[in-house]
């Protein structure tokens, strides 16, 4: 039903800059929300950023002032800015969605994951 599509990630230097995009195979109407988590070796999959339909953003402590999430309504993508990069950011970067309660299918879908690795 929902396709998730992610590119961008990659091997950057600490303090450098990356973004990530995921393309949605249908229109962000169908969202009550899309997002980003991380994923490190030996930890949890955590929250990093979240953006609403409406345009209203969440971020984790650890990225607040760094990362900025954004939303292309035309080409139904999200994305993820990353600046001022720290080795502990390197993870795999999953996006996901949440659909709105009238969309058929699961409430729920998530991209394949990206890999995010910064060098010190």
């Amino acid at each position: 039903q929902v396709q998730l599509v992610e590119s961008g990630g990659g091997l950057v230097q600490s303090g450098g800059f990356l973004r990530l995009s995921c393309a949605a195979s249908r229109s962000i109407l169908d969202f009550n929300d899309m997002g980003w988590y991380r994923q490190a070796p030996g930890k949890q999959r955590e929250l990093v950023a979240r953006i609403t339909s409406g345009g209203s953003t969440n971020y984790a402590d650890s990225v607040k002032d760094r990362f900025t999430i954004s939303l292309d309504n035309v080409k139904n993508t999200v994305y993820l800015q990353m600046s001022s990069l720290k080795p502990e950011d390197a993870a795999v970067y999953y996006c996901n969605v949440h659909t709105k309660p009238t969309m058929r299918g699961p409430p729920l879908y998530w991209g394949q994951g990206t890999q995010v690795t910064v060098s010190s």
